[in-house]
């Protein structure tokens, strides 16, 4: 290209206000987690990697701009990185490899082999974020979907393709139930995101919860509380990228997440890096604008379905701090596990009362939503009189309803009941609760 042609090019560039493509940059300031770096010409979502001397490459992520300038966070540790370290684009992380080679793998946030079974092989790579589905093309949500779980499918029955909401404090069981549902739900694929867990819980979920029958048909993603924030939002991205494929392929997935929470506080601390003002309890605008993105992209499609179950980590208990109150309000129902249940040794430690499924009357038959109707007009009459029960101030046949729901309690909180290895079937739990309401 003659040097006249291309100042005719720069001069027009200049006219139209745009800058030439740098295809390399340099670092010119590290804040925090934020690497500032004049170039290259990044679209944010981008990848690069910075030299870092005689170290690997440290792969960074565009989040934002300043001043014409790259704001980059780290996919990696960035120990050797200095002011005027070198950084070009790449194609690292820039989808995410699908197949069915992956069922019985466990990948990194990055989509990285960890379970020393070897490298992937070489697998068709889709979109990181990917749209959801066109809302006119969902199919409607009205055949049953069985966890395996009686509680659940008894009273929060749940369709195929329905999101539901796990809320609970921590410690109260939510990974145990995970696991009971893995192993006894009626999916043909798993696909499980675990976002910021400690590090000693993947062995144990694997080993303990999940199982080796569950393993074999699941895809587990993990990224651990110790690697950087965007890391941990790609595990969920990651995750759910997967389960898009096994749905377009017309499988009935189901899909989990551990937990929203760590997802929404690794945002936070993406958000308040580059800048953006703290709302509510801290969290960030883009917080909120980023659940809707990551939940809709679950569900029914036009011929699989993703069955999601989101579990929320509610901090003290609340079930309506910023983050509950945000996803309650997008899902399609929510199941409420308790400390107080959890402390009486009552596993799964599922309020029912407290739990709702939306999709409750388009999935059971007339005669079973009569029956879990019952039941739970029981339950809430025997909880609202507990403490003169207790006591004794109450004198049997001074209410007969009353008397009916003492009688009933325990059968009832019996069936709530289930061990860990147990596998519950819909139609034996809908026997059961009849067993247990009609003695």
């Amino acid at each position: 290209m003659s040097a006249s042609l291309w100042s005719a090019e720069r001069l027009q560039e200049r006219l139209r206000g745009g800058r030439l493509a740098q295809s390399i940059g340099h670092v010119v300031q590290v804040t925090g987690l934020v690497v500032e770096s004049d170039g290259p010409n990044l679209a944010i979502g981008d990848v690069c990697q910075i030299a870092a001397g005689a170290e690997q490459p440290v792969f960074a992520e565009v989040v934002g701009f300043r001043e014409h300038r790259l704001l980059l966070m780290p996919l990696g540790e960035m120990h050797q990185v200095r002011v005027g370290s070198e950084v070009t684009a790449s194609s690292f992380a820039a989808g995410v490899p699908v197949g069915y080679e992956l069922r019985g793998r466990v990948l990194d946030g990055l989509a990285r082999p960890i379970d020393g079974k070897g490298p992937l092989p070489p697998l068709p790579i889709a979109p990181l974020r990917a749209a959801p589905p066109h809302p006119l093309t969902r199919q409607r949500i009205t055949k049953p979907f069985s966890t395996g779980v009686k509680a659940i499918d008894v009273f929060t029955p749940v369709g195929e393709g329905q999101r539901m909401g796990i809320f609970s404090g921590s410690g109260v069981g939510k990974s145990t139930m995970l696991g009971m549902m893995a192993r006894g739900a009626s999916s043909e694929v798993n696909v499980i995101a675990l976002v910021g867990e400690r590090g000693r819980e993947l062995r144990e979920f694997l080993e303990k919860d999940l199982g080796e029958e569950g393993l074999q048909r699941s895809v587990i993603v993990v990224s651990t509380s110790d690697q950087p924030a965007l890391v941990r939002l790609r595990a969920a991205l990651t995750a759910t990228a997967i389960a898009e494929f096994f749905r377009d392929q017309g499988h009935r997935v189901m899909f989990m997440m551990d937990s929203v929470t760590r997802f929404a506080m690794a945002q936070r601390e993406v958000g308040l890096a580059v800048g953006e003002p703290p709302s509510s309890r801290g969290y960030t605008p883009s917080v909120f604008a980023l659940l809707p993105k990551l939940l809709e992209r679950t569900g029914a499609g036009d011929s699989g379905s993703i069955t999601a179950f989101y579990t929320v980590l509610v901090e003290g208990d609340d079930m309506n701090e910023p983050i509950a109150d945000s996803v309650r309000g997008i899902l399609d129902g929510h199941i409420v596990l308790t400390r107080s249940l959890a402390t009486a040794n009552h596993f799964p430690a599922i309020d029912i009362l407290e739990s709702i499924s939306r999709l409750n009357r388009d999935l059971c038959s007339e005669q079973e939503y009569l029956l879990s109707a019952e039941a739970r007009d029981l339950l809430a009459l025997y909880r609202r009189n507990e403490d003169l029960i207790t006591i004794g101030a109450y004198t049997r046949g001074s209410n007969p309803k009353l008397d009916q729901a003492i009688e009933r309690n325990e059968p009832l909180m019996n069936f709530l009941k289930q061990p860990m290895t147990e596998r519950s079937d819909r139609v034996q739990a809908w026997q059961k609760i009849v067993s247990a309401l009609r003695g």
